[in-house]
């Protein structure tokens, strides 16, 4: 082997080594299991599914209510803070949309609204070692009463 042909396969090493960053996964994708015991929220279990789809998320979310309500509800978005319509049933009322943005690599923004009026606004962070995901939620419910929740979710 050549000195050029050396120097051709370092430079391709290297090109290698810095476009594996730019392909990182989205730290908010995964099978996500409530951990009721570390949350502050009316929900005694729960599941929340998120898939990448395109250059956005899928999101599907399984909750049961301390009343044992259930509630099943999904959406796709990209991160553009564009609304896009939830569709199923959920705890802050039918017929909504939500805007997903994104702020840094493991946080994400949502806002909620039902008839284009902002009923919630969340802010997901997933832990640096992606095994933990916090949600804060703050608004108000399909009733119109306050709502302020820390809701902890474990990867599984």
């Amino acid at each position: 082997m050549t000195w050029k042909h050396l120097l051709t396969a370092a430079a391709l090493i290297g090109l290698a080594g810095v476009a594996t960053p730019a392909t990182a996964a989205d730290s908010m994708v995964g099978t996500w299991k409530l951990n009721a015991a570390k949350s502050k929220s009316p929900y005694k279990s729960g599941t929340s599914v998120s898939e990448a789809v395109g250059d956005g998320l899928k999101v599907t979310v399984d909750l049961v209510g301390a009343d044992g309500t259930p509630y099943h509800w999904s959406w796709t978005a990209k991160y553009d803070g564009k609304d896009v319509p939830v569709t199923g049933k959920t705890p802050y009322g039918d017929n909504g949309t939500v805007a997903l943005t994104r702020v840094d690599a493991n946080t994400v923004k949502i806002v909620s609204k039902i008839g284009g009026k902002t009923t919630l606004n969340q802010t997901i962070t997933t832990s640096a070692d992606g095994k933990t995901r916090t949600v804060t939620t703050k608004g108000v419910d399909a009733k119109g009463q306050p709502i302020e929740t820390n809701t902890v979710y474990d990867k599984q």
